[in-house]
C-alpha cells in the first residue's frame, strides 16, 4: 500500500485529504509544517509527498531536497500558480491547484504513483528493449514509452507518428473527444522529445476565467491592472526550453489567440501592461475536442493561428471506435482498482465484458475508469456484472454472437436496434438520444458528468442541436 505524506498547516483542509486518501486504500501520515515533517518521519521513506507551498518557517519546496528522490506534489492557491510552475523547475513533479476537487487529487496522486512506478523500466523500453531484457521491440507494447493502453490499428498507428514527431520541435494539435486521453498523447511527446529534462506546463484554457487568461499565459507588470502589485512571469514563460500543452485551446479568446500567434510567429512574448518582448523558446502542443478549422470559418478562432497550430495533427479514436482494446483498458483498471483494496479474486462476468465492448462510452476513458471504480467499490461477489458498472444499454438487443473479440455486426443486420444507440451512430446523433431520455431524472451537472463534457459544452450542444433545457417536446431536426 503506498505511503504518502501530507504537509499542510491548515488542520480542516489536512484532514480532509487525510480521509480522502485513506478512503482510496493510501496509508496516510500528517505534519503541520516541514519542521515537524523532519522531526517526527523520515521523509525519503515515503512514496509521495502532497504538500501546501507556503508553510510556516520553510516552503513546501524544500522537501524536494529532504525527500531525495521522492516525488513532492505541490498544491498552491490560484493566485500563486506560477509560484507553484516555478517550484516545479526546482524538482517538484506537478503542481495542483486550491480549491481541487476530489477526483483531481486522486487521479493526481494515482498518476505519479504509477508513473514512479514505471519510471525504471521506461529507459530500457526507450532503447527498444523491454524491461526483461529480452531484446523484443517495443513497437506492440503500448504501455513503454508511449504509455497509452491499446493495440488496436488505429492506436498503432498514432503510436508510430508519436514516435515520429516527438524528436521534432514542430507544433502538434491533438484532436479527440472529451476523454480519450488527449493529456497522455501531449505528455509522451514530451517524454520522448529532446526538452524531456525541462518542464511541460499543462494548461487548460478552459478552466482560467476570460479576465485572467492573458495575464495568466504570458505575465504582467506592476500596476498593469488593478490588483497587479508586482511584476510576474507568464505559464508560457515558465515552459521556456520545455514544452506548453494547451488543452481546450478552442476556449482561448480571441484576444490571448493574437499573442499566442505572435510566440509561434516570433518566439517571442510580451508582458502585459509591458511595451518589451523578451524571447522564449518553447514547443507547442495543443489539444481540442471542437473543430478549430469550423470555428475559424464563423470567426470564433483565428484562422492564421489555426494553421499555425495544425503543423502536425494527431486524431484520437473514441472508444467506441478502439474494437477490443475497450475490454482490455477496463482490465486495466479493474487490475489497479482491485489493489487498492487488496482484493484479487474480482473479474468481469459474461454480461459485463459484453456490455462494455457494445456502449458507446460517450464519456471514453474517463467514463470506464469511473464506471470500473464504482462496480470495484460496490462489489460483493467475485463477478462484476453489468448492473455494477452502470451501463445504459439493452444487452437483450445485442445479437447472441456479438461477444467480446468479434466485429460488430454491420447496421443492415441490426434492423432491431433503431431505438439504441450503436457504433454506427455519430457522436451527435448519440448525444441527442442520451440528453432527451436521460435529461427528466438527471441534473445538468450529472449529465455533463455522464457524458464527460463540461456544462458549458453541455449548453452550447444544446444550442447547437435545438435541444431544450428539459424534456417538453421531441428536439427539432435540423
Amino acid at each position: 500500500m503506498p505511503h504518502i505524506l501530507i504537509v499542510e498547516d491548515e488542520t480542516i483542509i489536512r484532514s480532509a485529504l487525510r480521509r480522502l486518501l485513506e478512503r482510496n486504500q493510501y496509508q496516510v501520515s500528517e505534519a503541520g509544517s516541514v519542521q515537524e515533517a523532519q522531526e517526527r518521519f523520515s521523509i525519503p521513506t515515503f512514496d509521495l509527498i502532497v504538500s501546501d507551498l507556503r508553510l510556516p518557517g520553510a516552503p513546501g519546496t524544500e522537501l524536494i531536497k529532504l525527500g531525495q528522490g521522492t516525488p513532492v506534489l505541490i498544491m498552491t492557491s490560484y493566485a500563486s500558480l506560477r509560484s507553484a510552475v516555478d517550484s516545479m523547475k526546482m524538482g517538484a513533479v506537478d503542481y495542483i491547484a486550491k480549491p481541487f476537487d476530489h477526483d483531481e487529487m486522486l487521479q493526481a496522486v494515482a498518476r505519479i504513483l504509477r508513473d514512479r512506478q514505471s519510471a525504471p523500466a521506461v529507459g530500457e523500453v526507450v532503447t527498444g528493449k523491454t524491461a526483461n531484457g529480452n531484446g523484443k521491440s517495443a513497437t506492440d507494447n503500448s504501455n513503454g514509452e508511449i504509455g497509452i493502453i491499446g493495440s488496436c490499428p488505429p492506436m498503432q498507428d498514432l503510436y508510430g507518428k508519436i514516435r515520429k514527431v516527438a524528436p521534432t520541435d514542430s507544433n502538434v494539435l491533438i484532436q479527440g473527444e472529451s476523454g480519450t486521453g488527449k493529456e497522455l498523447v501531449a505528455r509522451a511527446l514530451h517524454n520522448l522529445s529532446k526538452r524531456a529534462k525541462a518542464p511541460m506546463i499543462s494548461v487548460n484554457c478552459a478552466a482560467i476565467p476570460e479576465s485572467l487568461i492573458e495575464s495568466e499565459l504570458f505575465g504582467h507588470e506592476k500596476g498593469a491592472f488593478t490588483g497587479a502589485s508586482a511584476g510576474r512571469a507568464g505559464l508560457v514563460e515558465a515552459a521556456d526550453g520545455g514544452t506548453l500543452f494547451l488543452d481546450e485551446i478552442g476556449e482561448l479568446p480571441l484576444e490571448a489567440q493574437a499573442r499566442l500567434l505572435r510566440v509561434l510567429q516570433e518566439g517571442e512574448i510580451r508582458r502585459v501592461g509591458s511595451v518589451q518582448s523578451q524571447k522564449v523558446d518553447v514547443r507547442l502542443i495543443a489539444a481540442t475536442h471542437r473543430d478549430l478549422k469550423s470555428l475559424a470559418k464563423i470567426g470564433q478562432f483565428r484562422e492564421d493561428l489555426y494553421y499555425r497550430l495544425h503543423v502536425i495533427a494527431l486524431k484520437l479514436p473514441a472508444l467506441r471506435e478502439r474494437g477490443a482494446d475497450v475490454n482490455e483498458i477496463a482490465n486495466a483498471f479493474l487490475a489497479r482498482q482491485s489493489a487498492r483494496i487488496n482484493r484479487t479474486d474480482l473479474k468481469f462476468a459474461a454480461d459485463a465484458e459484453q456490455a462494455i465492448r457494445h456502449y458507446s462510452w460517450p464519456g471514453n476513458v474517463r467514463e470506464l475508469e469511473n464506471a470500473v471504480e464504482r462496480a470495484v467499490i460496490l462489489s460483493e461477489s467475485p463477478e462484476i456484472s453489468a448492473d455494477l458498472l452502470g451501463i445504459d444499454i439493452e444487452l437483450g438487443d445485442l445479437e447472441d454472437d456479438e461477444f467480446i473479440g468479434l466485429p460488430a455486426q454491420p447496421a443492415g443486420n441490426a434492423s432491431n436496434s433503431s431505438h439504441e444507440p450503436t457504433e454506427d451512430l455519430s457522436l451527435e446523433d448519440y448525444f441527442q438520444h442520451f440528453v432527451l431520455e436521460h435529461q427528466d431524472h438527471m441534473t445538468e451537472t450529472e449529465l455533463a458528468r455522464k457524458l464527460g463534457v463540461s456544462r458549458k459544452c453541455l449548453w452550447e450542444r444544446r444550442q447547437r442541436l435545438g435541444i431544450p433545457r428539459r424534456k417538453t417536446g421531441v428536439a427539432s431536426e435540423s
